[in-house]
């Protein structure tokens, strides 16, 4: 699947919106932005669910910052975010309480720029994470070469490269990094926006993978649909049963299915499964959600989410593996539909 740059995207999809709102006097339109991580799904979603409904879902790529600022401020429908929102956040919302509903399951690459390497390469955890911290600064350092045996590694620089702006995907690597490096974990940590030890920053997923790209010795995280569109190599990880795996539709099935088992019955779904027990398991794999206000404070547009949501659970789904997300387990999706009734539709 080839994606074209979120600017170009919201251009074509706006034009969707006219003609699709052409054959329906009565269309609605929604309004969305956040997570670029999950922008390739939630434009086909959109593009679909105009077609047969004749609602225009109209999403924009900011990065997951920005979506929780705008809905916080009451300016879109809804926000996209691949990192949950904190209670703090929740409680500085205007519209009151923020339910956060899942709505795939993503993988994010750990991808370079080696076109000397004819293989994948292996990292673990530890190792990655002294890259970004800017302690591993050469390919061919002699940590690297460890986990790979055989291979001829360049005695080249490392050029670390990271989100520049507020970022869910961040957000999932930094959890990760935090489960995985006691030295991560103390500093900087984990969050959407952190203050970066070394590298360069891109903006978007689409902005980091460009970097990449274009820069030989690079390294950087997206999520796999913008590593797959940019033919970037992706690394295997060293997973938490020690097994290197790549980032797969499998890998990020596998990670889940141990969280969605304990789930209890009254979970608000902010779900971390980076680092999951299991062979087959992918270490750097997320939930990402939908935020929606539990008391919309447009009622028609909060109906008009709601059944595009409900839409999303029970059709949408079949679509997540054609663009590099894993769908959710059939037992989460039916629990979803039935969270869809906490959503307060009466006028305030």
């Amino acid at each position: 699947m080839n994606f074209r740059s979120p600017r170009s995207c919201v251009v074509a999809l706006c034009t969707l919106a006219v003609a699709a709102g052409s054959a329906s006097a009565q269309s609605a339109t929604l309004t969305g932005a956040g997570s670029s991580f999950a922008y390739p799904i939630y434009t086909k979603w959109a593009a679909m669910y105009a077609q047969r409904t004749g609602v225009q879902v109209n999403y924009q790529s900011i990065g997951s910052s920005g979506g929780i600022r705008q809905l916080s401020d009451e300016t879109v429908d809804f926000g996209a975010s691949d990192g949950p929102m904190t209670d703090e956040q929740i409680a500085k919302a205007k519209g009151g309480p923020i339910l956060h509903f899942p709505t795939v399951l993503g993988a994010v690459s750990v991808t370079y720029n080696l076109p000397e390497l004819h293989s994948p390469i292996e990292l673990t955890g530890p190792v990655l994470a002294d890259i970004y911290l800017g302690t591993v600064t050469r390919w061919n350092d002699q940590r690297i070469a460890a986990l790979n045996p055989g291979v001829r590694l360049p005695a080249q620089d490392i050029l670390v490269v990271h989100r520049a702006d507020g970022s869910g995907t961040t957000f999932i690597f930094t959890d990760y990094l935090s489960k995985v490096s006691q030295h991560w974990a103390a500093h900087p940590g984990k969050a959407q926006a952190i203050d970066w030890p070394v590298g360069l920053g891109g903006k978007g997923s689409d902005g980091v993978a460009g970097l990449v790209k274009q820069t030989p010795g690079a390294i950087g995280y997206v999520e796999l649909s913008y590593a797959k569109q940019n033919h970037l190599p992706s690394a295997l990880i060293q997973n938490a049963a020690g097994v290197f795996v790549p980032p797969t539709i499998a890998g990020v099935t596998a990670a889940a299915a141990g969280a969605v088992k304990t789930l209890p019955a009254n979970t608000d779904y902010r779900i971390s499964i980076v680092n999951a027990p299991g062979r087959a398991s992918y270490p750097i794999s997320s939930f990402t959600w939908i935020l929606v206000y539990q008391n919309p404070p447009k009622p028609e547009a909060g109906k008009q989410l709601v059944d595009f949501l409900r839409w999303v659970y029970e059709h949408g789904e079949s679509v997540a593996a054609s663009l590099e997300y894993a769908p959710l387990p059939e037992p989460m999706r039916r629990a979803l539909v039935k969270r869809l009734g906490d959503v307060n539709l009466v006028s305030q």
